[in-house]
């Protein structure tokens, strides 16, 4: 292994970095972190052809952040002489993608105001105000979404909304609905949600059951999905070190 790594250097330390890199950011497997140290430039090279090339498909965001900038201008521009909802809508997706999420409420705030009947602006307005810590300012939109259409996003208007109720103080609301949405729904963060809600009313046998189920999908999860869900199966698996074993 040492005579492979003098006669491929630098190529072979900078393999080991980049792999390095990778796991910080990304976290997989903690034994990774033994390959790549251990197995040297092998290691590293089995490491980034497993787990860092099929990462490449979640950084297509990233890879479009150029051309979408440029959208969000030309429509900056478009709107001064077009202020139409359909231009706000487009605007405030845009925004989104780029994580303005401040930007993206007004401008679905400015679409309404301009045509009220378009119910996925409502329903991502209430979604930027939860995920900018306004949960009261929220819940109008999530309510509208949900009560139109309870299945909306694929329940995850339903999870989001019983989030609200959560961080609002409403409980027993959010409770019961998180109670509902999951009996069709397994999406990790209505999962983890739940879980906190019940962590902190002091119910930390069910809420360790709730972040369980999260970490429990992830075996039979394909790789694709489980480098989605690796924040979610983070946050489940230190919720779980913070709460006591027994109740």
């Amino acid at each position: 292994m040492g005579i492979l790594s003098h006669l491929f250097y630098p190529w072979s330390l900078l393999l080991q970095v980049a792999a390095i890199i990778h796991f910080i950011r990304r976290r997989p497997d903690g034994w990774w972190l033994w390959v790549i140290l251990f197995l040297g430039p092998i290691g590293a090279l089995v490491y980034l052809c497993v787990e860092a090339i099929p990462d490449a498909g979640l950084l297509r965001g990233t890879f479009q952040a150029f051309p979408r900038r440029q959208s969000i201008a030309r429509l900056e521009m478009a709107i001064r002489d077009n202020p139409s909802a359909a231009n706000f809508e487009e605007l405030a997706m845009l925004y989104m993608d780029d994580g303005k999420l401040a930007q993206a409420r007004d401008a679905f705030d400015r679409a309404i105001g301009a045509r009220a009947d378009t119910l996925d602006s409502f329903y991502r307005r209430g979604v930027c105000a939860l995920l900018l810590g306004d949960a009261v300012g929220a819940l109008p939109d999530l309510e509208l979404a949900v009560a139109r259409d309870a299945d909306y996003d694929f329940r995850r208007a339903a999870g989001l909304l019983a989030r609200a109720y959560a961080l609002t103080g409403q409980t027993a609301q959010a409770e019961a609905l998180f109670r509902k949405v999951t009996v069709t729904s397994t999406r990790s963060e209505t999962y983890l949600h739940f879980a906190e809600l019940l962590a902190s009313e002091g119910r930390n046998a069910e809420a360790r059951e709730w972040a369980r189920k999260v970490l429990e999908k992830k075996p039979t999860m394909p790789g694709y999905l489980r480098r989605r869900e690796r924040p979610w199966f983070r946050a489940a698996a230190a919720l779980l070190k913070r709460l006591p074993a027994a109740s």
